[in-house]
C-alpha cells in the first residue's frame, strides 16, 4: 500500500464539473490512500479586505487562474485506481476529515435553496472556525460542534453524459450532501470509466439534513481516502452509491422529485436487504416500515436527495 498526497492547485481541480473525459491528474492501486488538500468557495463568496478574515493561498491561486466554471464546487482530481473498468465498485473508506481553514461561509442566493419566493437576495455569513475546539460560530448565533464531510464525492459519470455540472447528484455520485459520510464510513461508487477517476471537494464543516438554504458551512477540508477495487465478478454490478457507517448501511436515491427520491431509496433498501438475507420482498417492504429510517439528505440540488438508514445488527 502506498499513500499519497494531492493538493489543490489550478493543475488538479475542476471547477463545478464532471466528465468522463477528463485525464486522471493522478493514479494509484487499489489499496493505496490518498490525501487531498481541499480548498472551498468561488470569488462571489469571499470575504471582504476589512473582514480579518485570510483567503488560503491556494483559493487565491486557483481564483487568480480564472478556470472555466461550470458549477458551484471546486473538486480535486480525478484520481484513477489502474485496472478499475465499467461495471466495478470502487470502495472509498474515509479514513480522516478535518478542517484546513479557520472560516467557512454560508450563502443565500437568490433563485436557489428551498425557499427562493421567501428568500430572494444575496446574503452570505462568514463564519468563524475553532479547529483547535472542534467548533463554529456564526456572528449572529450560537457555537455549534464541527461534524465534517465533503458534500461532494464522486467517479466520472457515464460518457454518454458528457460535461456535467457538479451540482446535481445522479448515479456515479456527486453532491451527495449526506453529512453520514464523515471519517469512519465508507462509499461504494459504480464504476463507469476505465480507471474510475474519483474527485472530491465541497468541504462541509457542519450540515443539518436537508441542507435547506442550499449551503452548508461551506469550507477547507483534508481528507484522507483508501481506494479498494472489487471486481464485477467478485461483487456484482453495482449501479447506484450506497454507503455504511460503523452502526448503519446506507442506500441513497435522488430525482428532482422528493417522492420519487423516496421510492428509489426505497426500492434500493429493499434490494439491498433481499440480497443479504431470506426475506421476500413483501417482507422486506414491512421491514423497512418496521426499523428503516428514510432522511431528506437534501432539497437543493436540482436532483433531491433521501438516504435509508438500516442500523446494524437489527436484520444482519
Amino acid at each position: 500500500m502506498m499513500r499519497h498526497h494531492l493538493a489543490s492547485t489550478p493543475d488538479t481541480i475542476r471547477f463545478g464539473m464532471f466528465d468522463a473525459a477528463f485525464n486522471p491528474v493522478l493514479t494509484i492501486a487499489s489499496g493505496d490512500s490518498v490525501t487531498f488538500e481541499c480548498v472551498s468557495g468561488g470569488v462571489e463568496v469571499m470575504p471582504g479586505p476589512d473582514s480579518g478574515l485570510t483567503i488560503p493561498p491556494a483559493l487565491r491561486a486557483i481564483h487568480d487562474s480564472k478556470p472555466e466554471r461550470i458549477g458551484p464546487h471546486i473538486l480535486t482530481g480525478p484520481v484513477a485506481i489502474a485496472g478499475a473498468e465499467p461495471g466495478d465498485t470502487l470502495e472509498v473508506r474515509i479514513e480522516a476529515v478535518e478542517p484546513n481553514n479557520d472560516w467557512g461561509y454560508c450563502a443565500v442566493r437568490p433563485l436557489a435553496g428551498t425557499l427562493p419566493e421567501d428568500f430572494p437576495e444575496r446574503y452570505v455569513s462568514h463564519i468563524a472556525v475553532d479547529r483547535a475546539a472542534g467548533t463554529c460560530k456564526p456572528d449572529w448565533g450560537p457555537t455549534l460542534p464541527l461534524r465534517p464531510f465533503f458534500g461532494t464525492m464522486g467517479v466520472a459519470p457515464p460518457a454518454k453524459y458528457g460535461r456535467l455540472s457538479s451540482r446535481e447528484p445522479r448515479e456515479h455520485g456527486g453532491n451527495m450532501d449526506n453529512k453520514e459520510l464523515g471519517a469512519g464510513a465508507t462509499l461504494y461508487l459504480p464504476v463507469w470509466v476505465p480507471g474510475a477517476n474519483f474527485s472530491v471537494g465541497d468541504g462541509h464543516g457542519r450540515q443539518g439534513d436537508g441542507e435547506v438554504c442550499v449551503n452548508a458551512l461551506e469550507m477547507g477540508l483534508t481528507g484522507t481516502f483508501t481506494f479498494v477495487l472489487h471486481k464485477a465478478a467478485d461483487l456484482g454490478v453495482a449501479t447506484w452509491p450506497r454507503a455504511e457507517t460503523q452502526t448503519h448501511y446506507i442506500v441513497m436515491g435522488f430525482n428532482e422529485d422528493l417522492d420519487l427520491a423516496m421510492k428509489q431509496a426505497l426500492r434500493g433498501m429493499i434490494d439491498f436487504i433481499t440480497a443479504r438475507s431470506a426475506l421476500t420482498r413483501v417482507q422486506a417492504y414491512q421491514f423497512c416500515s418496521l426499523a428503516v429510517d428514510f432522511r431528506v439528505t437534501q432539497t437543493v440540488n436540482g436532483e433531491k436527495g433521501v438516504h435509508g438508514m438500516l442500523e446494524k445488527g437489527v436484520l444482519f
